[in-house]
């Protein structure tokens, strides 16, 4: 009786920290990463005013490359965007995203999103002739300042 005890505990164990080594892993299997902008930004098909996001890849096995972008607490979804895929010189240690410049007075737009570890990113895909001009705009990158992909924060971007 004492041995079929042991065994069910043993098994218990078991499952429970396979639950949690499973739940530890969650967040870079959808690369969640919450950015802060201090001003406004654009990004396919609308300009987001300054806040805290929560970038995420969807999961979908067939599209690895759709963004959403939601609230920090994803109780709103501001947009599901189409990214391809774009490479770094070498793994990034930190957050990364890469802004172009629109002119006075328009909101930098959302180029590029790197997740901590990652030499590949997503790139955001414009409609015609705005994917020529931010390509021609100057652009820059902005490395967040924490190392964790769940406190991640860009909090100079949009400067």
């Amino acid at each position: 009786m004492k041995i079929k005890k042991l065994y069910i505990a043993v098994g218990m164990i078991i499952a429970f920290a396979v639950f949690f080594e499973l739940a530890a892993h969650a967040d870079e299997s959808d690369e969640a990463t919450r950015v802060t902008f201090s001003e406004p930004i654009q990004i396919p098909g609308q300009v987001l005013p300054a806040g805290v996001y929560l970038f995420k890849l969807v999961n979908s096995d067939s599209e690895r490359d759709m963004v959403q972008i939601s609230n920090a607490d994803q109780t709103v979804v501001y947009a599901t965007l189409q990214t391809i895929s774009t490479e770094h010189t070498e793994p990034v240690a930190y957050t990364v995203v890469t802004l172009a410049e629109q002119g006075p007075g328009q909101p930098d737009a959302l180029v590029k999103w790197f997740y901590p570890g990652n030499d590949t990113g997503h790139e955001f895909v414009y409609a015609g002739q705005k994917e020529k001009d931010l390509a021609r705009n100057t652009q820059r990158t902005i490395v967040a300042h924490q190392p964790t992909a769940a406190s991640s924060d860009a909090s100079g971007a949009g400067n």
